[in-house]
């Protein structure tokens, strides 16, 4: 699978397994650990989790579903706002670690800006990182003004931004992301089906019958055809992890991704970042 560069020159890929919503149900728990080990045995390498995500449970279906791999995939996960001053992202990110069962996170997000000072946190990123507990840090939900204010924490290596970014809600494109192509920084795309919105869409499975692939494919190969974008679609089905995982294969020409532009336009001025 392909791959892009972080600012510190890790690779990071370019596609993932989600976690969101996931451990929040002991009912649906063995589906979503199935659904996890799928994805892994198809060749999925990165998966995206948060400390969040069932108050931790993610984390650990996370840490289940790698158990015993010889090879581990790439992790990411983040730390709670509320959680991220300079001790208590430290705190986090051992609690993180012990749930995931791993001795170091490859990229740890804040979730969130939130009301704990945004130099504690990068503070307490960089010691994790000389630590050797995290490989590379970043952010998530962080808006044009938010990535100048990192820019001035972070020596250069902040290694994503995880936002809201698909077909349907394109905001991003008008500021945030040419600021962080400039800084060679990838946009990490969460939602990236609008939770099942975009699938609905009319013109989304007209278009998708003449590419001969999926509307959901179609969806993510148009994320994937970004240049300096990754996204992390989350299923707790086989069947659908296996569907997006298609999207690798699909080829957007020219003419088709005009026409998706014409579906859904891109933004004309700067809009607020939107949030799930």
């Amino acid at each position: 699978m392909r791959s892009c560069k972080l600012p510190s020159g890790a690779a990071m890929p370019i596609l993932g397994l989600g976690t969101w919503r996931m451990g929040e149900s002991a009912r649906r728990r063995n589906d979503e650990l199935d659904a996890l080990k799928y994805g892994l045995d198809l060749g999925y390498p990165m998966i995206d989790t948060a400390e969040m995500y069932g108050d931790g449970e993610a984390e650990k279906i996370v840490g289940q579903a790698i158990t015993g791999r010889s090879h581990r995939p790439y992790i990411v996960s983040k730390v709670y706002p509320h959680n991220a001053t300079r001790s208590g992202t430290v705190a986090a990110c051992e609690r993180s670690l012990k749930r995931l069962g791993i001795e170091r996170i490859d990229l740890y997000l804040l979730h969130w800006r939130g009301s704990a000072r945004l130099a504690e946190t990068f503070e307490a990123f960089h010691r994790l990182r000389e630590q050797g507990k995290i490989a590379d840090f970043g952010v998530s939900n962080f808006d044009h003004d938010d990535m100048q204010d990192a820019a001035t924490l972070d020596n250069g290596l902040t290694g994503t931004n995880q936002v809201l970014y698909c077909l349907s809600r394109r905001g991003p494109e008008f500021d945030l992301l040419p600021a962080l192509r400039e800084r060679a920084i990838p946009l990490m795309a969460y939602s990236p089906l609008d939770q099942g919105g975009l699938l609905r869409k009319p013109a989304m499975a007209k278009l998708a019958e003449e590419a001969g692939c999926t509307p959901a494919q179609l969806a993510l190969a148009w994320l994937l055809a970004q240049p300096g974008v990754v996204t992390i679609p989350k299923s707790a089905s086989r069947e659908r992890v296996k569907e997006n995982l298609g999207a690798l294969d699909v080829t957007l020409s020219p003419d088709l991704l005009a026409r998706l532009d014409r579906a859904f336009p891109p933004p004309r001025g700067r809009q607020p970042l939107e949030m799930l």
